[in-house]
């Protein structure tokens, strides 16, 4: 189902080039999503500077692009260990846990046409900071030899710092609503959210516990209204939409739990490199196409769970270190964003270059402002 939505938003080019012959003047730039390759060729046609906008964190991107370049998917089975080559720190994993977004059978000419605009913009863009992630993005700069900015984490920005109801929509308590479940984990089987939320409850540690919206399973409304878990909770659990930058974002260490994509990334770059969480124990990615029946069912108990939570949260020296960490890490993601800071700083280069460019290709009416970079 999902290739069909890709298709029908490859579909989107026409309209796109339509409306912009329609403005009054052409934009500096256009800022698309790396998995909306089908830009390339309508910003060819009007001499629009493209930057490449990567969400996932810059060791996810540098990671797959090792692999690639070293033909390491090639040669090795799904579920078969692997150290990634090239790499600037050690990285050990499996092409289940480690693997682009358009690389599965069926959709090769998706990946060429990420590849290929990737291959032609003008440069990249990353949503992360150059305190945690610089030795990816010069690494993946220089493979690339592209001109790459980080201008993030964008929920440390003063706006949403200072932004009440933004945070409150993050951290404070929300009605009971049995439509809400845990975001991270809504590809999983009943069970294993059963599992997180029996070991949340008897670690007796305050939690968060992350939510979006989508259709709740008949096995997850009983355990939040029958079982009465929320409410047995409700002194010490906060409800809220957290991801992992921005939990960097707010100076707290992270319990990872990982079930697709770049997750299991996200995760090493926390664990391993960040040194600011702990893992919960899924070694594999729950919403892949090749699932093995080794990952069907529970991967991670309550048990489990409950020491995870019991290492992150602990008195230990490593715990506290952690903890330590993570604030420091916050600070900076803070000061990344204001003015001055390095964030800051690659966002006004940005605009600066993008502008020089449009010049150079016979935009003269452009300016330079922020307000006229187009964001896709």
């Amino acid at each position: 189902m999902y290739i069909k939505f890709f298709h029908a938003i490859w579909d989107l080019a026409g309209p796109l080039e339509e409306y912009i012959r329609a403005l009054p003047r052409r934009p500096v730039c256009l800022v698309a999503d790396a998995s909306s390759p089908w830009t390339a060729p309508v910003c060819g046609r009007l001499g629009i500077p493209r930057l490449v906008m990567h969400f996932p964190s810059a060791y996810f991107q540098l990671a797959v692009h090792c692999l690639t370049t070293y033909g390491v998917y090639d040669r090795v089975d799904e579920m078969e260990p692997f150290v990634v080559p090239g790499f600037p720190v050690r990285a050990v994993g499996s092409k289940a846990t480690i693997r682009g977004f358009f690389q599965y059978p069926g959709v090769e000419k998706e990946q060429q046409d990420v590849l290929d605009a990737e291959a032609t913009a003008d440069g990249l863009v990353f949503n992360t900071f150059r305190g945690i992630e610089g030795t990816f993005l010069d690494a993946y700069a220089a493979a690339l030899g592209k001109k790459t900015w980080s201008v993030g984490p964008t929920c440390a920005s003063s706006s949403m710092v200072d932004d009440v109801e933004s945070k409150a929509g993050r951290g404070k308590p929300a009605d009971v609503d049995a439509e809400h479940i845990v975001s991270w984990l809504d590809a999983r089987a009943p069970a294993s959210l059963a599992e997180l939320a029996r070991g949340l409850e008897a670690s007796r540690r305050p939690f968060v516990w992350a939510i979006k919206e989508a259709k709740t399973d008949a096995a997850v409304r009983a355990l939040l209204d029958d079982e009465g878990f929320e409410a047995r909770v409700q002194d010490r659990a906060l409800r809220a939409r957290v991801g992992a930058a921005e939990a960097l974002s707010l100076g707290v260490p992270a319990l990872t739990w990982p079930t697709m994509a770049d997750q299991f990334c996200s995760e090493k770059l926390l664990v391993d490199v960040l040194k600011v969480g702990v893992r919960s124990g899924v070694k594999i990615p729950a919403m892949y196409v090749h699932l093995p029946k080794k990952a069907e069912g529970v991967q991670v108990t309550s048990g489990d769970v409950e020491k995870a939570i019991a290492e992150l949260m602990g008195d230990e020296p490593e715990a506290a270190a952690r903890r330590t960490k993570a604030k420091e890490i916050a600070t900076e993601a803070r000061t990344a964003m204001q003015e001055g800071g390095s964030s800051h700083s690659d966002l006004t280069d940005l605009i600066s270059y993008v502008s020089e460019l449009s010049r150079k290709r016979g935009h003269e009416n452009s300016t330079v402002l922020p307000s006229a970079v187009a964001k896709l």
